[in-house]
Order: C-alpha cells, then structure tokens, then sequence
C-alpha cells in the first residue's frame, strides 16, 4: 500500500527533475521521460540531499537515467519523450464502425444501449461504409485499424463485408498497413462468414466473462446458449488461425457477479488457451446506468479483486502457464520499454480525435466510441459532424481541441505532480459524464483511484526480482493494433 511521504530537504544543484510516490518500503522516482527508480527511504534521503557519490551504484543509476542534474543528457530525453509521443505526428488511426445498434443479446452492462433484432433504421448501408472507408483513409497514420463494433456487427453482414473488400482495396491502393478486427459474440457466425474474414485477415475478438455461470448472469443471449456457441466459434478460430498474425483474443467486463470468481475467470481464459485476460472494469454509459446498483461496484472492491486475481496469474506463470493481464502489459510497454504500446485509455492527450474516431450506423462522427455511447444516451456533447463534412471538417473541430487540451495531464492540478503522469491517461468524455467537466476532479474521482492503485500493484510487482521477469516477459507478446477500453 502506499504511504504519504513527507517532502524532504531539496539540494536543487544536485537532484535533477522528479516526482515520487512511496510504496511500501519503496520510494518510486520518475521523471518527464518515463524513467523511474525504486530506492530505499535511505537511498532517497542520500540522492535529494545531494549526499550521493560519483562512485555510488546508485548514482551511477539515477545519472544513466536523468534524475541527477549535472549529468542530464537533454537531447537523449527529448529523443525518448519524441519516440514515446510519436502518436501525436500520426493522425488517429483507430478508426470504430458501428455497422449496426442491432443485437441479440441483451447484456446487463451493455454500454452502447443496443436494440432488438427487429428495429428497423438502425443498419449502415454500403453507401454510407464506402463514404466512412473513403474519409478513414485521410487520415495522414501510416497504419490504420478498422474496428467493427455494434450492436452485433454479424447483423449487417452486408456492411461488414463491403468495408473489408473497400478498405483493403484502399490500402493497396495507398501503401498504408491496414488492421481489421471484428468485435463479436459470436452468435450470428456461420462457415461462409468465417471463411471471407480470415481470408481477408480480420482479427476476431469476443467476450468471454468467465465460467457459464458467470458469462450467462453477464451476457443474457436471447435463446441461450451463449458460452457453448462462444466456445465453439472459439476452438474452430484458434485452429485456423495458429501462427498467424491475427487470430481470435477475448474481453472480459468485470461485474459484482465477477468479483467472487476471480480464478475461475482466469481458469477458464486458461481452458480456452487464451493469450491473455483483460480484466476491465464497468464503463459508465447505456444500460448500466440503470443497473448499476445490481452489478455495480466501488473503486476499492474492483482494486481488491484485480490485486487478487493478478496474484493468481503470477502464480500460473511461476508454474509455467503463460498468460498475460492486458493493462499491465501495457503499462509493462511503456515503462519498461519507452514504447507507446497503442492502449488509446492510457495517452496523454487522449485518443479522442486524435488517435481514434468513431463513426455511427448513419454515417455522423465522434470523438471515440464512448462519446458515440454518450449519443445513445441523447447527449450529442462529442458529435463531429457526419462523413459528409469531409476529413478536415471532422479532426479540426472545436471539440477535438477542447478533449486534447483537457486530456493532456499536465494541465490537471493533481496530475501534474503524480509519479505516475508518464504512463497514465485522462478520459474527457468520462469526466464529463461522470462529474459534469472535461477536467477530472481526480481526488473524488474513481478512475484515478482505480489507475493509481493498478500502477501502485504494478510498481510494487516489478521490484520483486522474479515478478519483472514475468512482466518482461509479458511485453514480448506481439500486438500492432491499437488497444482501447
């Protein structure tokens, strides 16, 4: 657990820039550059009083690092900031369609507000996909991920299909790498419908919440049989899909139904030979809203059961079980290796606009998907206009600006001076609907108490000798696309 820690005496010609933060027996140092140290209370005694030798170990760190003053080598940290923050010169290249608001099921959590199979006006017609296609392919990113979501995709095949043949000619066409990945339940695939995505190259991702009586309490499908249809779909793309660059990977979202289970979860990733788990907690838009009192749940509940469950998968890796937890994974990329690892919910600025947009079943555009979920809710706050517009209508919009300058963490007074400003992220479209402002309220609100005590677990992890092994290892799973919530 963390603990306060008093500001000590200062020797300013000695100590370069920093930020600290006290874990356990630990002392966290990091700077503007994402390098950090983990000193003894001793050890950081010595290095702010300026009482470190030349000859010292641990100077020999901290100077290697930027944390001693006279030994700051200014343009190897801007080189490491520019490398980290090469997103900000790309353009978005996450690009969400939303085929359809259509879906099958009926998920206590479900955040985009979803409707039956039946509704009628809610499909995006192959016009409106070759137009969203055509305004994507703007975007200056030399690689783009198009990122089907819904709804249930499958239910507007047409759509789906149109825009995997477009694009690809597109990309062809204009020399870019292109990413496809289709966010699915799974239910409505068949053998043709597979058959046209991998031989396309479309990455699949489902939702597995756990063991049946877990997923089914979750992920209501309308007939039932989900986990079995889920599992089936599951094996027969695993096999297809062995040694390619794509395949099939899960989510899981965690409700208070999850947090007694939190092995059984784990096991049944494990069952499935799953890559990894995301253990991601409830987002605050469409149906939870209503239900929140049923599935929902406190920052601390949610911390408790992701500091178990990590101990659990540790525990597996120790034993030779290799899988991997996503957000710490990413945080491992950013800390461990100076690279952005494309997690769109953890970049200062943010992804909104910048790096993803999302464009509904009609063809109007948002910010990301969480503000096109906000729209659900009949608050058109982050709407860009609609494809019509054109490219340089929609990402030179008043609103984009306002998120990046609301996002990017050193404008935020609580921010400013963590110790964890280098990995962390804001979300504007949160605050707002969660506090009524852009600019997070962080000592009130639950995102940062969940973010900080993920990256106090994190940190405390990697000073443990056989746990950073683990983590390390956790970094060398290959992944091009761009990652979000």
């Amino acid at each position: 657990m963390t603990t306060s820690l008093a500001v000590p005496p200062l020797d300013t010609g000695k100590a370069g820039f920093f930020r600290f933060r006290r874990l356990g027996k630990k002392v966290l140092l990091t700077n503007d550059v994402g390098r950090f140290a983990l000193l003894t209370p001793a050890g950081f005694q010595k290095f702010t009083q300026g009482k470190l030798r030349p000859e010292d170990a641990l100077h020999k760190e901290l100077r290697e690092k930027g944390f001693i003053r006279d030994f700051t080598d200014f343009e190897q940290m801007i080189e490491r900031w520019r490398s980290s923050h090469s997103f900000l010169w790309q353009g978005p290249s996450l690009h969400i369609v939303v085929v359809t608001l259509r879906c099958d099921h009926k998920c206590v959590y479900c955040q985009t507000s979803s409707v039956g199979m039946d509704a009628a006006g809610v499909d995006m017609s192959e016009a409106t996909a070759r137009s969203v296609v055509d305004t994507i392919f703007e975007s200056p990113s030399p690689a783009l991920t198009i990122e089907f979501q819904g709804g249930e995709p499958l239910a507007n095949w047409p759509a789906v299909r149109c825009i995997v043949d477009y694009s690809r000619e597109q990309a062809r066409r204009k020399g870019k790498t292109l990413w496809l990945n289709l966010v699915t339940n799974l239910s409505l695939m068949d053998d043709e419908k597979l058959e046209f995505l991998l031989s396309h190259d479309v990455a699949i991702c489902t939702s597995v919440d756990g063991p049946a009586s877990v997923h089914d309490a979750n992920r209501i499908a309308v007939g039932g049989g989900s986990p079995a249809v889920v599992v089936r779909w599951w094996k027969k793309i695993r096999s297809l899909t062995r040694g390619k660059t794509f395949g099939i990977d899960a989510l899981m979202t965690t409700t208070r139904k999850s947090l007694s289970h939190g092995k059984e979860i784990v096991d049944e990733y494990v069952r499935l030979d799953a890559r990894g788990i995301y253990l991601r907690p409830l987002s605050p838009y469409g149906f939870v809203r209503k239900t929140w009192e049923a599935v929902g749940y406190g920052p601390d509940e949610f911390l408790a059961f992701y500091r178990d469950t990590l101990d659990y998968i540790f525990a597996l890796n120790r034993k030779g079980k290799n899988i991997f937890e996503t957000t710490f994974r990413m945080l491992a990329t950013k800390a461990l290796k100076n690279e952005d690892p494309n997690f769109l919910d953890l970049r200062s600025p943010c992804g909104a606009g910048i790096g993803q947009i999302a464009y509904n079943y009609d063809g109007s555009v948002f910010t990301c998907d969480e503000a096109r979920m906000l729209s659900r809710m009949k608050d058109d706050a982050f709407r860009l206009g609609h494809v019509a517009d054109g490219y340089a209508a929609i990402v030179n919009h008043p609103t984009v600006k306002a998120l990046a300058l609301a996002s990017c963490l050193d404008n935020q007074a609580e921010c400013a001076g963590c110790a964890y400003l280098p990995y962390c992220g804001a979300c504007p479209v949160e605050n707002y609907v969660k506090q009524g402002d852009l600019f997070a309220r962080t000592p009130t609100g639950d995102r940062c108490r969940v973010y900080k005590g993920i990256q106090d677990y994190f940190f405390e992890k990697i000073g443990e000798k056989g746990s950073r092994k683990i983590v390390d290892s956790w970094t060398r799973v290959p992944t091009g696309q761009p990652q979000r919530d």
